[in-house]
């Protein structure tokens, strides 16, 4: 019975998480959050705001290969978490957990590159979509590699994701040839797979980051930007797109790319030690929105209505899946978990 209910919570913190860590980072300072009872979901959504940015730098930045652009993101993991593990003599490679530290990094690693890659090659609304669907997922591999039951609620989310992924890549099988894109360098099949490996690759990245939640925050972190900057740096070399960015412009943006992911990270790391998973997974639907006014803002793209269309669909089956990790937390004489018993099912 323990080990049924380990697992059914082994992916509870993973909803909207990214390729973020999940430690008890604020444990003594809950009175914080109760004298302010809304701050960790707005925590979620600045959280938001930041990984927006570092999506719109990704695609603004068209000279630089994606892959490198991973590299820097990575170093600003790296470099403001090693003072942290120094000060709190955590050990970097704990016995009995360095292999799941290696998978999680190398998992994390794959499926950040290959979102960058998807920003790069579709709207920036679109690939953010597909991307940001990766907590409907955490539900499915739960069922393959955990054993989870999967409900109809979970099934919902899942066939409403696919769906709304449909309406957005638009596959030429299904909608026959369709306009080309007002920007040339698109390569919508290619971003449209990217952005779909991503989440898969995210969504075992999470179910991986959960099982070592008794780790110090500061030990996953430093893991994950230590070995994802090697990763990316070694095939950087190997495919030849290693290069120093132009002076100015380009290194100024470079800087704030990896402020940014480190901002975000630590704040969604904070936000989810002081409300719980499903709430900020809904937060951080604003991920959405933000992609959609910053790619009329920035690159003056008007989405199509299939993409508005798909992104209300993923949108609405992420919200169904942060709804039930809510009611599953209500406790059990709780009126309003009765009426919604649905959701947990």
């Amino acid at each position: 019975m323990t080990e049924h209910l380990e697992l059914q919570h082994l992916v509870d913190l993973s909803v909207g998480s990214g390729d973020e860590s999940m430690p008890n980072l604020l444990e003594n300072r809950r009175p914080l959050s109760k004298r302010c009872p809304y701050l960790g979901l707005m925590l979620a959504m600045l959280s938001s705001l930041f990984f927006s940015l570092c999506s719109v730098i990704v695609k603004s930045l068209v000279n630089i290969d994606p892959m490198q652009l991973a590299m820097f993101r990575f170093m600003g993991v790296l470099l403001p978490t090693v003072p942290i593990i120094i000060y709190t003599e955590q050990t970097v490679f704990p016995e009995g957990k360095r292999l799941l530290l290696f998978l999680r990094s190398i998992v994390g690693t794959v499926g950040l590159m290959l979102s960058f890659y998807a920003f790069r090659n579709m709207p920036l609304a679109d690939a953010s979509v597909i991307v940001f669907s990766v907590p409907v997922f955490v539900a499915l591999f739960a069922r393959v590699f955990l054993k989870e039951p999967c409900g109809i609620w979970n099934t919902l989310s899942i066939m409403l994701t696919l769906i709304g992924v449909i309406l957005i890549t638009r596959p030429p099988f299904i909608f026959g040839e369709t306009k080309v894109e007002n920007n040339q360098n698109y390569n919508s099949l290619r971003g449209a797979i990217a952005a779909f490996v991503s989440t898969i690759f995210g969504a075992n990245a999470y179910v991986l980051l959960r099982v070592l939640k008794g780790l110090h925050f500061s030990v996953i972190m430093t893991n994950f930007g230590a070995i994802a900057t090697m990763q990316t740096l070694f095939f950087s070399i190997m495919f030849g797109v290693l290069c120093m960015p132009n002076c100015g412009t380009e290194r100024f943006l470079v800087l704030c790319l990896a402020i940014f992911s480190y901002l975000g990270q630590i704040l969604l790391t904070m936000s989810l030690q002081m409300e719980q998973a499903g709430p900020v997974a809904i937060a951080r639907s604003a991920d959405i929105v933000f992609a959609f006014f910053w790619q009329v803002m920035f690159f003056n793209e008007i989405p199509s209505k299939y993409s508005i269309c798909g992104a209300i669909l993923v949108l609405s089956s992420v919200l169904l899946v942060g709804l039930r990790k809510w009611a599953l937390s209500l406790p059990a004489d709780s009126r309003l978990k009765h009426r919604l018993g649905v959701l947990a099912q």
